[in-house]
């Protein structure tokens, strides 16, 4: 019996030990993919030693693989104050299963599609006020013409609402494209520096649409503390070239691009690579987030944009399907 006993002592001992230096491993390759690609080349230092004190004290030890990837990814959003580290298990991964990138891209238009490629609802609102509730930027190749749709429907209206409330971010060039629609002209945004590459990237942009531009109107963006990212840069973008005003809470401030990188076969870590500027100042977003041009809670952002295009209506003598008393008693009851 004794010896059946030390037998399981020392199994789960060479079990405990083997876990820790798989984990070693992981938070070893972690620290390597900072150190080369993150915009901050001394960011991997804090890193390195936030790791070693974790595992000195056995921090992770009982920690199964999702607790685990949890525990890291937002150990280094906070050691490093950057919203877009992330990492995660990847359960089922295994690098036999790895599809092409022209599979891998059809899968990803496959799932964005079932949510509409983020559009959740456009539609014009009393008093001739164009609204898009937009959750996600997929890749333009696939979601331009719903943009286009999206933007043909609102073409005629006096105002337009951008809904960002719950749109965590997502692709670059839809981003621009998105941005394109309220330029009358190629314009530069931003610039976009990878350290890794040691090269400077240049967006723009586009002078010409499929769809509507919108342009010359009063353009109001709904934000939220959910706000995130490319949905930051939309709002941010386009209020510092004067066309847009925010209305909503204080976005968290993401604005670096991120590369993603499979860690061990069983983790997907995603390191900002980049550093954007903006080309007006040569600043942007980070760690800042975006303060609202008019502040209230983002469940009554919505009704606050209504109201105040409203009354803008009334101030400028716009006109629309509604009477002066229709728009007045409009915005008695949007103020209830």
């Amino acid at each position: 019996m004794k010896k059946l006993v030390t037998g399981i002592v020392l199994f789960h001992s060479l079990l405990s030990y083997a876990q820790k230096d798989d984990k070693t491993r992981v938070l070893s390759e972690i620290t390597e993919k900072v150190k080369r690609y993150y915009v901050d080349k001394e960011a991997y230092k804090k890193v390195d030693s936030s790791f070693q004190n974790d595992l000195k004290k056995g921090t992770l030890n009982t920690l199964n693989k999702n607790d685990f990837a949890a525990f890291i990814g937002k150990k280094l959003r906070s050691d490093i104050k950057d919203y877009h580290f992330s990492f995660r298990y990847l359960e089922n991964y295994s690098p036999e299963k790895v599809v092409d990138e022209k599979e891998k891209e059809k899968l990803h238009d496959f799932h964005n599609s079932l949510e509409n490629f983020g559009f959740e609802s456009v539609r014009r609102l009393e008093g001739n006020i164009g609204y898009i509730n937009f959750k996600g930027f997929a890749s333009p190749k696939s979601s331009a013409n719903t943009l286009a749709a999206a933007m043909n429907f609102v073409a005629s209206t006096n105002a337009l609402i951008i809904d960002l409330r719950e749109n965590q971010g997502g692709d670059n060039d839809m981003l621009l494209l998105f941005c394109s629609y309220f330029f009358d002209k190629k314009t530069d945004l931003y610039t976009t520096y990878f350290r890794h590459e040691d090269k400077i990237v240049t967006n723009s942009t586009q002078a010409e649409v499929s769809g509507t531009k919108y342009l010359h109107k009063k353009i109001y963006i709904l934000t939220s503390k959910n706000t995130f990212s490319a949905a930051e840069g939309l709002a941010y973008f386009l209020r510092e070239h004067h066309l847009a005003e925010i209305i909503g809470e204080k976005t968290p401030g993401a604005a670096n691009p991120v590369d993603p990188f499979v860690i061990q076969n069983q983790y997907l870590l995603l390191v900002p690579t980049g550093k954007v500027s903006s080309s007006l100042d040569g600043k942007n977003w980070e760690h800042i987030g975006l303060n609202p041009d008019l502040k209230v809670e983002a469940k009554d952002a919505l009704k606050a944009a209504h109201r105040k295009i409203l009354k803008d209506i009334l101030k400028t003598g716009t006109k629309t399907e509604l009477t002066p008393s229709e728009i007045k008693n409009l915005i008695h009851q949007l103020e209830q």
